[in-house]
């Protein structure tokens, strides 16, 4: 028989999770959100709350086990449960949807996808072998599997820019970018984040330089910035457009490694005239270990590039190797922050 002493206190104390089980049970978590990502149960939520029976009855979907998935996924903060069991969405749940600014929905569907699942999976490898454990399941690197898997490249590439959105704008608000001149933009995507530098200034030109097939299905061709835009295609491990007043690279150092990162910058400081500046937009790790959401981030990069997060001593360090001088680091209401650098 149970003493008293053997029975918990109360609810609280019976049902909280200890911190080993939420990280025990985090794939389960991410496979429940990929679930009502792919049947966009938010954007079916956008009018309010529904049970389970009309969500699945309108998407062709088993009520039981979509009562479950969202049961659970409310506990956590992305949906809302009211006691007729109708489930409504919450400010978080509300970035899976699809019609919303900001919208994280291929996000979502980026970060469960397999290939970062099988490369999640190589982690106690990679801590064996210190390769990328992305290459362990793949055979291949990261980026060379993109080159050769057209559905994954676009889901990345969609994916990327769904999780730019989310930031661009604060990221723009928080640096006092020129009234004009050029702005070269060294491995932007799609040219959503120059979209956001260019509306910031109404005089400022700009060039987005990314891998051809990349900027071909570019976003800038928008009323805003109607003439003050360039493309180009090509590599920055080689060359990169001359002429820049500002140079930016958007979360791209942290996908290299420091000999790489060198080899971009060396690139960039062939392009640039002494005194242009260059910004790095990247998150900044502590450097006394503190606690920080990028933790998280650099464990993606050690599954699928050769790069990582970094303090901002190290990428001082980066910059003094490669002609530039560190101004100043500015933080941002997002996670990335601002590194301002200036060629010497």
């Amino acid at each position: 028989m149970a003493t008293s002493s053997d029975r918990p206190t109360g609810p609280t104390d019976q049902f909280t999770p200890s911190v080993l089980n939420q990280l025990l049970y985090g794939h389960i978590h991410s496979a429940a959100v990929r679930a009502v990502a792919e049947h966009r149960i938010a954007d079916r939520l956008a009018d309010g709350p529904r049970t389970a029976e009309r969500l699945a009855a309108d998407g062709g979907l088993d009520a039981g086990m979509l009562r479950r998935v969202l049961r659970l996924l409310a506990m956590h903060g992305l949906f809302t449960q009211d006691a007729e069991g109708a489930f409504g969405l919450t400010e978080a749940g509300r970035a899976l949807r699809t019609d919303v600014r900001g919208s994280q929905h291929t996000a979502a569907l980026l970060l469960t996808d397999e290939m970062f699942r099988r490369a999640a999976d190589g982690i106690p490898d990679a801590v064996r072998t210190g390769k990328t454990s992305f290459e362990a399941a793949y055979h291949v690197s990261f980026f060379d599997h993109l080159a050769v898997s057209p559905e994954q490249r676009e889901l990345f590439d969609s994916g990327m820019a769904s999780m730019s959105r989310r930031t661009d704008d604060l990221v723009v608000e928080s640096y006092p970018f020129p009234a004009a001149g050029t702005v070269i933009d060294v491995g932007g995507g799609r040219g959503g984040f120059l979209h956001t530098v260019l509306c910031s200034q109404p005089a400022l030109t700009g060039v987005l330089f990314d891998l051809p097939d990349t900027v071909s299905d570019h976003l800038l061709d928008t009323e805003e910035v109607r003439g003050r835009w360039s493309v180009r295609g090509g590599d920055f491990f080689s060359e990169v457009p001359r002429g820049g007043d500002l140079y930016l690279l958007k979360r791209i150092l942290h996908d290299w490694s420091d000999e790489e990162c060198l080899r971009i910058l060396a690139s960039i400081r062939r392009a640039a005239a002494p005194g242009a500046r260059l910004l790095v937009v990247d998150s900044v790790l502590p450097d006394n270990g503190d606690p920080h959401p990028a933790v998280e981030l650099d464990i993606v990069m050690m599954m699928l590039v050769t790069g990582r997060e970094r303090t901002a001593k190290e990428f001082e360090e980066l910059f003094t190797r490669s002609g530039f001088r560190l101004n100043r680091v500015l933080a941002t209401p997002s996670l990335p922050s601002i590194l301002e650098a200036e060629a010497v």
